[in-house]
């Protein structure tokens, strides 16, 4: 039998993991520390930046939290596919994150400045395109490229299937979550709970809306674990469970993703109307930054904790990038910005796209098209990261060293 960590002992793990896999890289770094990114928000010495009309942002807005999603009827696109953090708030807020996550994926290419200039300069293009008033707002547009390199992660997605996902995540296609590295024992109040929740009407409604089943039709809860997983969500709670659903030879297994849901830190706009409770914020955001997640999500109440459920479906996948060419760097700046811009805009009326648009535009210089806000904001941001992932990997190689 493999090794696993009982629930006594899982957040010292937890801190052990998050910690390694941030001293990666200095791109891992960036997408492990959200927190860092709004200290540097609230300091009064950073560049000023645009106010945009308060709409649904998805608050953490770097390279992995978007890639291809499936809905459900099938259809896939590129799509925001992490919404823990996400508030009414700024866009500027996400346009700047994102630009500060592909900066440093540039650096950790090896890349030059130059190139980082260029792609500074390419995402304002094409997030601006997506308010322009001819601008389509679907879950996909054909306003901007697709890279290569994206393109190629999309066919993948669309060629899986169930026997990848369950390759992947329960290593076979056997009514079982093998315990080990990637999933924990649950405690016994933790899976009579999960257990309740299954037999609710929402969580039914839910596992079944993607068959053509019956109302009728049992879910049954066959196995569950504690799945370890993630930086940004240590500690939280998030279980894997595979739900049997339908009868006899028609029936079928998923897999489902229960996730805790806390308290945002990305600041949202003074007047906002959020959900109270924060699982519902997230489905909130859901539906309006990623119509195909956002039709495929619920909360619910889990132990006192707020949580979100969705079934992972073998479509879904991160867009992962280790290493970018120059090409490709301004490519997938350039194509991932515009998804975020056609989040945005689809929110926004048309006088409110062509306000936005004009404020984007403030302070662009006539030698480069980037605005002075965005690159004064990188600048800063890099060199606050890149010194802060070095004091990171000092600390682990430290700690390392002692154990």
């Amino acid at each position: 039998m493999k090794n696993f960590v009982p629930p006594a002992d899982r957040m010292r793990h937890l801190i052990a993991d998050r910690n390694r896999k941030m001293a990666a890289s200095a791109h891992a770094y960036v997408r492990g520390s959200t927190a860092r990114f709004y200290q540097w928000l609230d300091g009064s010495e950073r560049p000023p930046l645009p106010e945009g009309p308060p709409v649904w942002i998805c608050g953490d807005c770097h390279v992995g939290n978007l890639g291809p999603v499936a809905s459900k009827t099938g259809a896939l696109a590129v799509q925001i596919r992490d919404l823990d953090q996400t508030v009414i708030g700024n866009p500027a807020h996400d346009l700047v994150r994102l630009s500060l996550s592909l900066a440093m994926a540039a650096r950790s290419s090896d890349l030059p400045g130059v190139t980082t200039a260029l792609m500074l300069e390419r995402i304002m293009d094409a997030y601006g395109a997506a308010f322009a008033p001819e601008a389509e707002l679907e879950a996909q547009s054909d306003a901007v490229p697709v890279p290569e390199m994206v393109k190629l992660v999309i066919r993948k997605a669309a060629r899986r299937s169930w026997r990848h996902l369950a390759d992947e995540r329960i290593e076979g296609i056997e009514p079982v979550i093998p315990l080990g590295t990637r999933f924990w024992p649950l405690t016994d109040e933790e899976r009579a709970a999960v257990n309740a929740l299954f037999e609710t009407d929402r969580l039914h409604s839910l596992v079944t809306a993607l068959r053509a089943t019956g109302e009728d039709d049992r879910v049954k809860v066959v196995d569950a674990a504690y799945w370890r997983k993630g930086c940004s969500s240590l500690g939280r709670l998030r279980i894997a469970v595979l739900v049997k659903v339908g009868r006899g030879k028609s029936s079928r297994h998923c897999l489902m993703d229960i996730k805790e849901a806390i308290a945002a830190t990305a600041p949202h706009a003074a007047e906002a109307q959020m959900p109270a409770d924060n699982g519902e914020r997230v489905v909130a955001g859901a539906k309006h930054l990623s119509p195909y997640l956002g039709s495929r999500i619920a909360s619910a109440a889990f132990l006192d904790k707020s949580v979100f459920i969705r079934e992972l479906l073998p479509q879904d996948l991160k867009l992962e990038i280790e290493t970018l060419t120059r090409d490709e760097a301004l490519g997938v700046a350039e194509f991932l910005a515009h998804v975020v811009g056609i989040a945005h805009a689809r929110q926004m009326n048309a006088a409110e796209r062509a306000s936005w648009l004009e404020e984007l535009q403030r302070n662009r210089s006539k030698a480069l098209d980037a605005p002075s806000w965005l690159w004064n904001s990188v600048v800063d941001l890099v060199a606050a990261h890149e010194a802060a992932y070095l004091q990171h990997c000092r600390r682990y190689a430290i700690e390392e060293n002692a154990a």
